[in-house]
């Protein structure tokens, strides 16, 4: 198979550990070229230790990582010049420029000085910073911080961008505008793999999904895969704090499946795979249990439902500070 028909990422078996803890436990998944892949998993999932794992930042302890058809493990000099990378937080120097903090990673990625002034002015008015690009870094915004972020990244014209939470922290406008970068990104012919602790991130932009949970994958699909595979619709309902033990057991004894709490919006939820029939249903079992619930809804599966249904977890705990996995 020659580069060009390899997988942009290809990860098979990986292991990788920390003292007792197996960040990484047999972790595989493959990116096709091309695409925007999505890494979705709780806090401590393992989904940065992967990240660092691909970018050559930490070595696997078992299995086969390859980066554009190069193995990162026995040629990781080679797989760096194919990488671009993105972290939770904005690398930049304050007392710098931005076209002189882009300028220093393209010297840093080998780039002449000529290549890289020409590169560093192509990025910046690609990423919307040309009119500011003479300006402190230190007079940014924090959207500004990121985009600058993700222009030094590009400085090498990385064949495959590793993002880590890359709108984490940053308002709604600047992520929408990020959004729209990453998607002409992909048109470009970059491979785009990010972490997100946004469900709506993930649904808007990734091709494909993964969710990583205990150091493993245990899904992929496109978002629509992932609904359909959790069931048809989701039944969801609230009691008052003393009912919700004897409903949720109600409900694991009607479908077999164990529901889940949000604490957020303080809804119990489990999959209705018949539809309006285990409403029906539910709503007779909890009236027969004297189980009052103050609302009751069936709607159809949201990625936060697959991730609760696949993780235990919901979309709040994600943002979390995990001290976990910020040392993974």
């Amino acid at each position: 198979m020659s580069l060009a028909d390899a997988p942009a990422v290809r990860v098979r078996d990986v292991v990788r550990t920390f003292g007792d803890v197996r960040a990484l436990d047999g972790a595989s998944l493959e990116v096709e070229p091309g695409i925007i892949y999505g890494l979705l998993g709780p806090n401590g999932a393992g989904k940065t230790t992967l990240i660092r794992v691909l970018c050559t930042l930490l070595p696997a302890d078992s299995g086969t990582v390859e980066v554009a058809g190069v193995d990162v493990r026995s040629d990781p000099a080679a797989a760096r010049t194919h990488i671009g990378l993105a972290g939770q937080f904005a690398a930049v120097d304050e007392y710098l420029t931005g076209r002189e903090n882009v300028e220093m990673v393209g010297r840093l990625y080998g780039l002449s000085r000529v290549e890289t002034r020409r590169r560093a002015a192509e990025v910046l008015e690609r990423i919307g910073l040309a009119d500011v690009a003479n300006r402190r870094v230190s007079t940014y915004s924090g959207g500004m911080r990121r985009r600058l972020d993700l222009a030094a990244s590009l400085v090498g014209r990385p064949q495959v961008m590793f993002l880590d939470e890359p709108t984490t922290g940053i308002d709604l406008r600047n992520r929408l505008e990020l959004w729209e970068m990453l998607e002409d990104l992909v048109k470009g012919g970059t491979t785009v793999l990010l972490t997100t602790q946004y469900l709506e991130e993930a649904d808007r932009l990734a091709q494909r999904i993964g969710v990583i949970n205990a150091g493993r994958i245990v899904r992929e699909g496109t978002a629509d895969e992932l609904k359909v595979a959790i069931g048809g619709s989701v039944l969801e309902l609230a009691t008052s704090e003393q009912d919700r033990a004897r409903a949720m057991t109600v409900l694991a004894g009607l479908t077999g499946e164990q529901p889940t709490h949000d604490p957020v919006t303080d809804r119990v939820r489990i999959a209705a795979t018949d539809g309006p029939a285990t409403l029906l249903a539910a709503v007779r079992a909890l009236d027969a249990a004297g189980i009052e619930p103050s609302d009751v809804a069936l709607h159809k599966p949201t990625l936060d439902d697959v991730f609760m249904a696949l993780t235990g977890d919901t979309a709040a705990s994600m943002a979390t500070n995990d001290t976990q996995e910020q040392l993974s």
